[in-house]
């Protein structure tokens, strides 16, 4: 029985119509890219706040001669820290999935298979280079991900020039492979380097980002395609984006201060040499100045009845969480379970965050 076709929507104008099971199973793994993404952040924070970063010794492998964590020898750290590896995999296998299913509904089967040629390229050549690498002594895993992580780009850059409509979606879904390459590689390089505390500050913001991009594909995916125009006042914009950089700046601090404290990945492992008690206070600077802004804008949003201004609600409820946690936890001398949950929801203010600023514009009327 063929396939149901339906009509041109947000997700589907300015394209030959797919069968709806396929816009299904888009929206299906759009959601499960975000949601991956934000449980990844909290397998990382548990490798880090149990004192788990080496929990395997080596990458790839868990250890120089096995591949999975011995437990007489790595414990319950290598099961956390394999843990989250696998996690990895899986965020990696639904990033690919939303890739393909973006390239077959809006660039057809033939930009599918060029993409699947460029992946059977990259293979090969990475393949190629660590074959290459071994014999030279060089640290051949590390560059073999280097090579895929290039054949990624330039089968992402090929993709968005050849694409002939909803570049934005294929865009944000090579964007977020990438990151996942990328942070694949940026695991191993903490791994080898002894969990140096810049690169793992690094690799979490890294994959705060990464939620953020599945939240704005998921906006963009329910947004008709074409010209945009502001929907706010511009002042009401202005002030918005400088609360994103409050919001940076806050994280930035939190990241720093995460690094100087007593969470550092393992306990033989030196920090960054900055005081803990001093960055506690300057990250919470700018972090009373976001929920300021934050509080201000939702007022003016519902007061002005804008657009966005549902989600600055769910902003403010999260940022002033966020602020009762910090406070919390910096009372109760920093217990791993509330240090994650504010690492967490970090992740969560600044996907919701991304929802406001793209909510700032909306389609221009075809009638205009």
């Amino acid at each position: 029985m063929p396939d149901t076709m339906i009509p041109a929507t947000s997700t589907t104008q300015g394209v030959p119509p797919r069968s709806s099971s396929w816009v299904r199973a888009l929206k299906v793994f759009a959601w499960l890219s975000f949601i991956s993404e934000t449980i990844i952040i909290g397998t990382g924070g548990a490798v880090r706040l149990t004192g788990s970063g080496l929990g395997c010794s080596d990458w790839p492998l868990c250890t120089p001669d096995s591949l999975v964590p011995i437990l007489e020898v790595q414990g319950i750290h290598g099961i956390i820290e394999f843990g989250n590896r696998l996690m990895t995999g899986v965020v990696g296998i639904i990033a690919l999935a939303v890739v393909l299913l973006v390239l077959y509904l809006f660039s057809g089967k033939r930009g599918l298979v060029n993409a699947l040629w460029f992946a059977l390229g990259g293979i090969v050549a990475a393949v190629a280079a660590f074959a290459i690498a071994t014999p030279l002594h060089f640290p051949a895993s590390p560059i073999a991900l280097a090579v895929l992580l290039v054949a990624v780009i330039a089968a992402a850059v090929r993709s968005v020039r050849t694409t002939p409509t909803r570049r934005d979606l294929v865009l944000l879904a090579w964007l977020t492979l990438i990151g996942v390459v990328a942070q694949a590689l940026v695991g191993g390089i903490t791994v080898l380097t002894g969990l140096n505390p810049f690169i793992v500050g690094f690799h979490y913001t890294s994959s705060l980002l990464l939620v953020c991009i599945t939240a704005a594909f998921l906006v963009r995916l329910k947004t008709s395609p074409g010209p945009r125009e502001r929907a706010v006042p511009a002042w009401f914009a202005a002030v918005t984006h400088v609360t994103g950089l409050a919001l940076a700046v806050t994280i930035v601090f939190g990241v720093l201060t995460t690094g100087s404290g007593p969470h550092s990945g393992d306990a033989d492992v030196l920090r960054h040499g900055f005081d803990a008690t001093v960055l506690a206070h300057v990250h919470s600077w700018p972090g009373y100045i976001l929920a300021a802004l934050v509080l201000f804008l939702t007022v003016s949003a519902w007061v002005l009845r804008l657009e966005p201004r549902r989600w600055l609600l769910v902003l403010v409820l999260a940022i002033l969480v966020q602020v009762g946690v910090g406070i919390w936890q910096a009372r109760e001398g920093l217990p791993p379970l509330l240090v994650g949950i504010h690492m967490v929801l970090a992740s969560l203010s600044a996907a919701t965050y991304t929802v406001v600023v793209l909510r700032l514009k909306r389609p221009v009327p075809v009638d205009a």
